[in-house]
């Protein structure tokens, strides 16, 4: 789901270092970490530079959670490689939904501070919203790629403040240019979609543009977000594609490139399967009992992959704790990759990694006009409470059966008729800024890191069923 938001100048954070109320600290670590930049004018109407508008949470629960603030505090930069970006469009997925509902709060929170998990109720207030697209307002000293005024896209991770505000903190890592061809509204339905698509396929499935020629791909929920994108990829890179999902998204997916399509309201799926040749990978957005007979369909031995999108980790901490949680995810993986290893074919689970590199390549298979954002509905910023319903009834409809079409919302409207104590755009606005000299991007992820983390976390549990199994 998209939202959009009227862009509005303000003079940010250096406005915030020349404020009396702030303190002697956050003044001596801004003039450390921001740029001085040479040629800059802005223009300011709005005197109250401190906050922000935002769309937070106070607690976990339903839809009535959702509360609209004009005083959530203006983000500030923190470490040398974070920016400051203005919104211009963001977008919902079903990670929104379910984190309003608590879902994930616990490995989340121990994301957030590995070395001191916090006690339930620390992240509150709390700004949902994951995709973005808008401007870079301001840069920490360490970022050289991007300039303030660079048009860029990102998924912000969940562990971090959402999109659904003003301005959002991201780290220089994370964000990419926006694709040229691209408008911020079409931007800002690819990024989340696109990152968790090309962690399955690439990082955990192992497939690139050298290496996917003719092979056959099978995709499960083909109709929904990470499906679309997944479907566009794979053709891109020359694959035969397999998609299944509804009739109803039957002629969405084939307009996408899907060679075959497998309805799967006319019959069983694994019948309709078994008329097929045997496939090189599986992508599987459904999960439930799918995963007990899909990987029957792979060629056995020949370095076939299945990889899962629906994973237990999340779920277990929730339930179990940190600990018990930990313990039983990595039971339950290292007895599954042992069993389909055991009958040749490799078995992975996948996550959204954020990635400004990896959008890099995205956004030039966007630009080569090999993907396309697909837009199911647009709403305005005041309608986001609407767009959760939105989303929360398609990704209802998707647990039972498959996710339809991804539910876009887009958030437009941003201004001070609508919120009191928002800036108004004037025509004397602009940012004018010298990017000659920029360096090139030193191609470092978060993905590293979350691997590592992952790799830690699961490795003990992994050992400890295997020697269980051993005896």
């Amino acid at each position: 789901m998209l939202l959009k938001v009227h862009t509005f100048s303000r003079k940010v954070f250096s406005s915030l270092l020349h404020c009396p109320g702030l303190g002697v600290t956050c003044l001596g670590m801004g003039k450390s970490l921001i740029q001085q930049l040479p040629c800059r004018n802005f223009h300011v109407s709005c005197q109250r530079c401190t906050m922000m508008p935002s769309w937070v949470i106070d607690r976990y629960g339903k839809n009535d959670v959702l509360r609209f603030t004009n005083n959530m505090m203006f983000p500030l930069i923190n470490f040398p490689n974070e920016v400051i970006i203005k919104v211009h469009a963001a977008s919902l997925n079903p990670i929104d939904v379910n984190m309003r509902s608590g879902y994930g709060a616990a490995a989340i929170r121990m994301k957030r501070d590995p070395l001191h998990i916090t006690s339930t109720g620390s992240e509150f207030p709390l700004t949902l919203g994951r995709d973005v697209s808008g401007v870079v307002m301001e840069c920490g000293l360490d970022v050289k790629y991007f300039r303030p005024g660079d048009e860029v896209w990102a998924a912000v991770p969940p562990w971090k403040q959402g999109t659904l505000s003003e301005f959002v903190l991201a780290s220089g890592n994370e964000i990419s240019k926006k694709p040229r061809c691209l408008s911020h509204t079409q931007a800002a339905s690819l990024p989340y979609a696109g990152l968790t698509a090309w962690s399955a396929i690439r990082h955990a499935g192992g497939l690139n543009q050298d290496n996917c020629s003719n092979k056959r791909v099978l995709i499960f929920g083909a109709a929904g977000g990470v499906g679309t994108f997944a479907i566009q990829l794979m053709k891109a890179w020359g694959a035969h594609v397999t998609a299944v999902c509804s009739q109803d998204a039957s002629e969405l997916v084939k307009r996408l490139g899907a060679d075959d399509v497998i309805d799967y309201k006319s019959g069983s799926v694994e019948e309709q399967l078994k008329t097929l040749p045997l496939f090189d990978f599986i992508l599987d957005n459904v999960g439930g009992s799918t995963e007990k007979w899909a990987p029957d369909f792979l060629k056995k031995w020949s370095g076939a992959t299945y990889v899962s999108l629906i994973t237990p980790f999340l779920v277990n901490m929730d339930r179990l704790g940190v600990a018990d949680g930990m313990l039983r995810t990595g039971m339950t993986f290292g007895s599954k990759t042992f069993k389909h290893l055991c009958k040749g074919v490799h078995y992975r689970w996948a996550f959204f990694a954020p990635s400004g590199p990896y959008l890099d390549e995205i956004a030039d298979l966007v630009d080569a006009g090999k993907i396309h954002p697909v837009i199911d509905q647009v709403f305005s910023f005041s309608d986001v409470p609407k767009a959760f319903q939105k989303m929360e009834e398609g990704h209802a409809r998707g647990k039972t059966l498959q996710t339809e079409g991804i539910l876009t919302v887009i958030l437009e409207g941003f201004s001070t008729n609508t919120y009191a104590g928002s800036a108004q755009l004037t025509a004397e606005q602009s940012v004018d800024v010298k990017t000659d000299g920029v360096s090139s991007r030193i191609q470092t992820t978060d993905i590293l890191q979350y691997d590592c983390i992952f790799f830690l976390l699961l490795f003990p549990a992994f050992m400890l069923n295997w020697a269980i199994s051993s005896a």
